[in-house]
This record gives C-alpha cells, sequence and structure tokens, in this order.
C-alpha cells in the first residue's frame, strides 16, 4: 500500500537574506591593481558571452568580403572597380575592404575569439573530465525544493525500494551510486561532450582556415584553343599566393585547351540565346608522363595535381594577322575578346610596337551575328558565330610600351595617339568579315581575319585546409545536435522510516522530468493489480 502526495518546490530558507541586512553590509573594494585588471581582462575575453560577440562579429566582417572584389580571389574586378570609381575605391582600399581577409581588423577579430575560445573550452574540458569520473553527488537534505519531487508512503524494506530504484535507473542508463539508505543517479554527460566537441571544432575550422589559407594560393590563367598551359609562375595571368606559399610546391603538370563549346537555348523564344552549358575539352599531361582527357564545366572542375582548375568564362579570339607595307609580319594569333554583353559583343586591344614606319594600336569589336541600329553603329543579336565580322578603330603614335611601366594588355590608352580609322577620323571603320584582307590607311600595312577560336578562362586554386575545414564543420555539427538533443538530469531516492522520496532536477528545462519521477515511484512501489 502507497500514497504519494506531491509537493511544491520550495527556496532554501538559508539562502533567503532579508534587504535590512544587505544594506547593512559595508562593501569595501580594494584597487586592481595591474595583476586585477589583466585577470579581469582575461575573464571577460574568454566568457562565452564574448566568445559569441566575437563570433557574431567575424561573421560580420566577412560580408564586404562578399560584396567587393578582392585582390586574392578577383584582382581584374579591383582594377575594373578602381577603373569606375577611383575616389570611392581609394577609401574602400583604405579600409582594406579589397583584402578584408588579410586585413588588420579582421585578423584581430580572428585572434581575439580564437584566444576567447581556448580560455573558455580549455577549463571546462578539465572540469567536464573531472566531473565524469567524480561519483554522483550524494542525495540533499531537503529534496522537496527540486523542482520534480514525490513523496511516497510504503510499507516495502528499504532494501526492496533501493534495490527496485537502481535497476530502474540502471535500465535508464543512469550512472548509479548505492548509499545507505539512498541512491544518487545522473546521466547526460554527454551533453557537455557535445558542448565541448562543437567548441573544439570551431576552432578546428578557424586553425583550418588560417593554415589552409596561408599555404594557398589561387591563379588565373586565358587559354585560347590550342594553346598550352604550364604549371609554373611565369605561365599564369595573375597569382595570388598564400603568406606560407613556396613556389616549389607548384605540382608539375601541362594541360592543352582542345577544344571549347557552349549549347545555346534555341527553343525559348523570350530567352533565345541563353547559355544552357559550357564544355572546355582539355588534355592533361602528368609528372610521370600520364596523358589525361578531361571535360572542365562550370561546376565540375578538374583535379589535378596540388590543384582544381574551374571555368569561369569564355569568349572568342579572332585570329589576325597585321603585315607592314613590305610584306613582314608586324603580328600574327589569336586576340582574346571580352564579351560586353549577353549576345558576345566584344572588345579587343591589338599593340603593335614593332610595326612599320610607326607604331599603332587597334581597338576592336567582334559581332558574333552582326545587325546594323537605325543609328549606323553595330551590335550582335545572337551568341553564337552565324554571320561573324570585326570592326576595327587605328591609332598612330607612341604606345608607351618602351617606358617599362606594366600596361594593361586588354586597354589602349588613346591620349596622344592619332586616330587614323573610325571615330573622329573621318575615315570609316575597318569592318572585315572571316578570311577578308583590307588595307590600313595611312601607309600602314594591311590586316587580314584569318578564323575564328574560343578562348576559356581558368582559376587554378590550392587549399589544403578545405577537406579539414569540412571534417571540422561536421563534427561541428554533430557535437551542436548531441549537445541540444541530450538532456542533464539527476536523480535521487531516498528512504526513511513510513516510506521514501524521489526528486530530480534538470540542467536546463527539461519538460519530461515531472513524468520521469512518477514512472520511478511506479516502479519502486507498483499499485495494486500491476
Amino acid at each position: 500500500m502507497a500514497s504519494s502526495q506531491p509537493s511544491k518546490p520550495q527556496a532554501p530558507q538559508d539562502l533567503m537574506v532579508s534587504d535590512a541586512e544587505v544594506a547593512s553590509q559595508t562593501v569595501n573594494s580594494a584597487e586592481l591593481g595591474l595583476a586585477g585588471w589583466m585577470r579581469w581582462i582575461w575573464r571577460s575575453l574568454t566568457s562565452m558571452k564574448t566568445a559569441l560577440i566575437l563570433l557574431l562579429l567575424l561573421a560580420a566582417a566577412a560580408i564586404p568580403g562578399s560584396v567587393y572584389p578582392q585582390r586574392s580571389a578577383d584582382p581584374n574586378g579591383v582594377a575594373s572597380y578602381y577603373k569606375n570609381n577611383p575616389e570611392l575605391a581609394k577609401v574602400l582600399d583604405w579600409f582594406q575592404l579589397f583584402d578584408v581577409y588579410g586585413s588588420i581588423w579582421f585578423s584581430a577579430i580572428y585572434i581575439l575569439l580564437f584566444t576567447s575560445l581556448i580560455g573558455c573550452v580549455v577549463p571546462r574540458t578539465r572540469v567536464h573530465w573531472l566531473a565524469m569520473l567524480a561519483e554522483p553527488v550524494d542525495a540533499p537534505a531537503r529534496m522537496q525544493r527540486f523542482p520534480a519531487y514525490a513523496k511516497v508512503t510504503s510499507d516495502a524494506s528499504a532494501k526492496a525500494v533501493l534495490d527496485r530504484a537502481e535497476a530502474h535507473l540502471r535500465k535508464g542508463r543512469y550512472r548509479v551510486v548505492r548509499r545507505k539508505g539512498s541512491v544518487s543517479a545522473e546521466r547526460g554527460y554527454i551533453r557537455e561532450t557535445g558542448n565541448l566537441i562543437f567548441h573544439f571544432s570551431l576552432m578546428g575550422v578557424l586553425v583550418a582556415a588560417g593554415l589552409g589559407g596561408g599555404f594557398s594560393y589561387n591563379g588565373q590563367r586565358v587559354l585560347v584553343e590550342g594553346e598550352v598551359f604550364v604549371n609554373n609562375l611565369a605561365s599564369y595571368d595573375s597569382f595570388s599566393p598564400g603568406v606560407f606559399f613556396d613556389e616549389n610546391n607548384l605540382q608539375p603538370f601541362s594541360m592543352a585547351l582542345d577544344k571549347f563549346e557552349v549549347d545555346f537555348d534555341l527553343q525559348n523564344t523570350t530567352n533565345i540565346g541563353t547559355p544552357l552549358d559550357f564544355r572546355a575539352f582539355v588534355t592533361s599531361k602528368l609528372s610521370g608522363g600520364e596523358k589525361r582527357e578531361s571535360v572542365i564545366r562550370v561546376n565540375e572542375p578538374l583535379e589535378v595535381p596540388g590543384a582544381h582548375v574551374y571555368l569561369t568564362g569564355n569568349g572568342y579570339a579572332p585570329v589576325l594577322t597585321f603585315k607592314d607595307p613590305d610584306g613582314q609580319i608586324a603580328f600574327s594569333g589569336p586576340v582574346i575578346f571580352l564579351p560586353q554583353d549577353a549576345n558576345y559583343t566584344s572588345l579587343g586591344v591589338i599593340k603593335l610596337p614593332d610595326a612599320k614606319p610607326n607604331q599603332y594600336g587597334v581597338l576592336a569589336f567582334f559581332y558574333p551575328t552582326k545587325e546594323q541600329l537605325e543609328t549606323g553603329a553595330f551590335t550582335s543579336i545572337y551568341p553564337d558565330p552565324v554571320d561573324p565580322m570585326l570592326s576595327m578603330n587605328l591609332y598612330v603614335g607612341d604606345l608607351g610600351l618602351d617606358g617599362g611601366v606594366p600596361r594593361n594588355v586588354f586597354s589602349l590608352d588613346t591620349h596622344g595617339l592619332e586616330q587614323v580609322a573610325g571615330g573622329k577620323s573621318g575615315t570609316k571603320a575597318l569592318m572585315l568579315t572571316i578570311g577578308e584582307t583590307k588595307q590600313l590607311p595611312g601607309d600602314l600595312g594591311s590586316v587580314t581575319f584569318n578564323g575564328l577560336k574560343r578562348f576559356a578562362s581558368l582559376d587554378l586554386a590550392y587549399n589544403p585546409g578545405q577537406v579539414w575545414v569540412l571534417a571540422f564543420a561536421i563534427l561541428a555539427f554533430i557535437g551542436l545536435a548531441i549537445s541540444l538533443s541530450v538532456p542533464r538530469r539527476r536523480i535521487w531516492v531516498r528512504k526513511f522510516e513510513s516510506g521514501f522520496e524521489v526528486a530530480a532536477l534538470a540542467r536546463n528545462d527539461d519538460p519530461r522530468l515531472e513524468d520521469i519521477v512518477a514512472n520511478l515511484v511506479e516502479a519502486i512501489a507498483p499499485k495494486k493489480g500491476n
């Protein structure tokens, strides 16, 4: 025969202090001194609140890195930003917004966050380890103060009550310690373990990202069909190494662009000409002599020794031949034209510093499928070369290439040059179709539009920390899931002369706590008929 009398939680009387007592106490605080201030700074830095604030600051600080072009990943984008917004670009550069991830302020947040996590997690790990080794605490003197409590009148013996309680709790995978007249049980230590796994994994992500970025590199190269790229610094159009990068880390291989194909949409009448697929057919030659044929797509990079090759852009490269008046070749080969719109109206620059009798530059436009507007200007109405045409403006004069100052190959500074074809020259721009040859004005020679090739913009990236970042991120997710899903509970059972009492306490809010106590009471003193 047993009866249960649940009690309301009561505040411990020994913790209650009157306002008069508080008011009567005088607090005398000594000066902190240097050591005190250092302790206070360290405790503030290593608090969980500070770590969360720094984590939010780091996430906010990374936003400009996705808004503005970064020198490490898009140096051409930075140059273009300077060209379009020269004054604003200077201000942004002063705040290091083109080098966000290597900036002083981002590095400061990064280091403070890492320090905060170390100072926060390491002491907690020691405390958690000692807690796991320790036995569950003894039953408190006043169990009725806990949020889940039951007092039961029972004539069962102390041994029977404690045996049933111990068996039930062990079945529920609690750590159980039986003492004289009571049973103490705990479970959910893995909750704190998951919490520590999450924070250690977060530190692992920071370390992997930092070291990976230090040993990484990112390079760009534009390849025309038929050209070969060799993996050395001289072959890159632009190259951005990490702070720990060593040129000897570049793995030897070569890669040739055999063919480039684009599929355009011909079915959708509202968006005809929309690209559907880009394919770069390449042949790689590895250091051992092995040849490998591969296809690179936009979301399907090619894995080569020590790097991944991504397809980032494409366009046309008309093959041109310029000859001097005496028939000597001044320039011959494909010229990369940069697309200006969705129909691949493209802009190209050719500079001929060795031409005779005068050096000159060419500013040209390529139209894959030409169409003349009402204004007389030309444009392209379809991205595939259905009816291709070139228009050329010529500028004679010193191109400024002999002064030793680097010049952008995709731009032509016309200041101080005389325009002899197109524009304000009074002479029409030269118009050429494939296979056509025309004489240049001013007795400069001739130009031939020999053919048409495609080019592909390739990005070669290496970051040894990427795999580790992914591994630590997955581990952090697992640790977070454990810490959020596993409850931490303590349960006590104590026998007294006319019955027993049960109390339970949870680390956080636990809606099942009262049900657990009720089930334990039923297991210890089952009702008649059960």
